[in-house]
């Protein structure tokens, strides 16, 4: 992804494919696909917190360094989407759910959706070590009714979910909440056909709406962006 003219290629790639609704990035991405005339009739989502760099000292305090809701009003775009990783043991994780209750507001003020996605995460012994993101069913279903009481209105709230460990799981996962969702991609690895079958069980849920998937689908195994993006489409 470091090389911008080959990523910009394959996201415009992926937009031209048939049952692809929009994109969802970060301003200079979404800046370069506006140039380039890629986000014409396309659904456009913004990419709120950006603060929490992965393997930082600061990684969960993952403040609102992207879009603002009125940037994503004064432009014109669709939607937004943060962020919410919370770790019980760490205070900050207060911190951060004020200020992502806060966003949320900001953008029901404005009756522009916006996506979260949360986590239930953790460090490692001493709180030393990489985040890691629990994906049991315990942990995904506390995170989503955490995601779901946030803020004075839910209105215009949708979440951002993985599919869980054990993907049968799901259906009594996705009970928790009554606000529409939408499945993230995460890491595959190699096994791509696996994923498929993951997101494809997930979404027959009644409140499962779409994917939100990127690095998965615009640099697949095998390389075929359009193969990988139109297989996805598939599933819905």
């Amino acid at each position: 992804m470091a090389h911008r003219g080959d990523l910009l290629a394959r996201l415009c790639l992926a937009l031209g494919r048939p049952g692809v609704d929009g994109v969802l990035a970060t301003a200079d991405i979404l800046e370069d696909l506006l140039l380039l005339g890629a986000l014409e009739g396309k659904v456009v989502m913004g990419s709120m917190n950006r603060g929490g760099l992965a393997g930082a000292s600061f990684e969960l305090d993952d403040r609102f360094t992207g879009y603002r809701a009125e940037d994503i009003a004064r432009l014109g775009f669709d939607a937004g989407k943060l962020l919410l990783r919370v770790d019980y043991a760490d205070s900050g994780s207060l911190t951060t759910l004020h200020s992502a209750a806060r966003a949320v507001d900001a953008m029901a003020e404005r009756r522009l959706p916006v996506f979260v996605e949360p986590f239930l995460s953790r460090r490692g012994e001493g709180g030393a070590g990489p985040v890691r993101n629990d994906l049991s069913a315990s942990a995904v279903t506390t995170s989503i009714a955490i995601a779901s009481g946030l803020a004075g209105t839910s209105a215009y709230t949708w979440l951002k979910v993985p599919v869980t460990e054990n993907p049968d799981d799901m259906a009594r996962v996705m009970e928790t909440s009554t606000l529409p969702a939408v499945l993230l991609g995460g890491d595959i690895g190699d096994d791509q056909d696996a994923a498929y079958e993951k997101w494809r069980g997930a979404l027959q849920l009644p409140t499962v709406r779409g994917l939100v998937v990127g690095r998965s689908l615009l640099y697949p195994p095998d390389g075929d962006v359009a193969g990988a993006v139109d297989t996805a489409v598939g599933l819905l």
